[in-house]
């Protein structure tokens, strides 16, 4: 399927970009629609310099696409040669005409051990450090904003840039109760009882379900990450939440970066940022899912 045509500014768009960092001009010989997530479009585009996978959108936040470049290139520096990140070659912000990532093309394979490379290369992020909890910018968790404002405690950053900021995202949008506000401000209170409170900043992808990791011909491959600077454990939230790990995976992260022996006593307390994120963006039983997740830490 021909998706660019002769007189398409965002043809223009992408070719002037990729022109830039290519240092030369770029063309685009031909194009095809990829089956995309619930956000954005995928496409195929063959160039001149080579082949790559082009996301893109019309609407959404302006900057979604600079953010994501962003954290991919985080994730690249932290994984080494442990896992496969795409490189990115350009990235646009929405305006009036459509945002968009140029990245590496990579197709799906097989890859034997790809379980145990995963964990392994997940644990190698993890111990990306930094001196705060947080990132450069707000980014962007599927399409809801993400406050990364740095903080030196990881429960003053859980609470307030993660839990409190999504709440209110919520207030404006959506349905919240005074008791369910109560609930939520009771475990808000209670969360330097709930949370040790010496955390480490790592290194997260943000987002890592099943649909968000490919296995290739080389090995594993991250993909769509929401990253910031983080307790690890908040990646283990999102993970046992909609599963896809096994339990090959967990032996070989914890061969290399063992993780706390309780650490499965505050994991639904992580995921329930994730299902606030889904009532925030679908509505529906995430909102009693959320509740109930509260609910068992009073």
């Amino acid at each position: 399927m021909k998706f660019f045509h002769s007189d398409n500014i965002f043809e223009t768009d992408v070719k002037t970009h990729l022109s830039k960092r290519f240092g030369k001009q770029v063309e685009i010989l031909s194009s095809s629609l990829l089956g995309g997530g619930c956000i954005n479009h995928a496409t195929k585009i063959k160039t001149s310099e080579g082949v790559y996978f082009l996301k893109w959108n019309s609407d959404g936040p302006a900057e979604i696409f600079l953010r994501e470049a962003e954290s991919l290139e985080e994730l690249k520096k932290a994984a080494g040669n442990k896992l496969i990140i795409p490189e990115v070659f350009a990235a646009k912000k929405v305006d009036e005409t459509p945002g968009f990532l140029v990245l590496e093309y990579i197709e799906p394979g097989y890859m034997q051990n790809s379980d145990e490379m995963l964990g392994q290369g997940l644990a190698t992020i993890h111990q990306y450090k930094n001196r705060h909890f947080g990132f450069y910018n707000n980014n962007f968790c599927g399409a809801t904003i993400q406050e990364n404002t740095w903080k030196s405690s990881w429960v003053s950053f859980f609470k307030e840039n993660r839990l409190e900021f999504l709440l209110e995202l919520i207030k404006k949008e959506r349905s919240l109760s005074v008791d369910e506000l109560k609930v939520y401000r009771q475990l808000l209170d209670r969360l330097p009882k709930l949370i040790p409170d010496n955390s480490r900043p790592a290194l997260i992808h943000g987002d890592l379900w099943s649909g968000n990791y490919m296995i290739i011909a080389n090995g594993p491959a991250l993909i769509d990450p929401a990253s910031c600077y983080a307790d690890r454990e908040m990646e283990m939230g999102i993970m046992t939440l909609f599963g896809g790990f096994s339990q090959r995976f967990y032996d070989a992260y914890n061969e290399i970066y063992p993780l706390p022996a309780d650490w499965k006593e505050r994991n639904k307390l992580y995921q329930l940022y994730h299902v606030l994120n889904h009532y925030y963006f679908f509505g529906g039983s995430y909102r009693n899912q959320a509740l109930q997740i509260a609910k068992t830490y009073l």
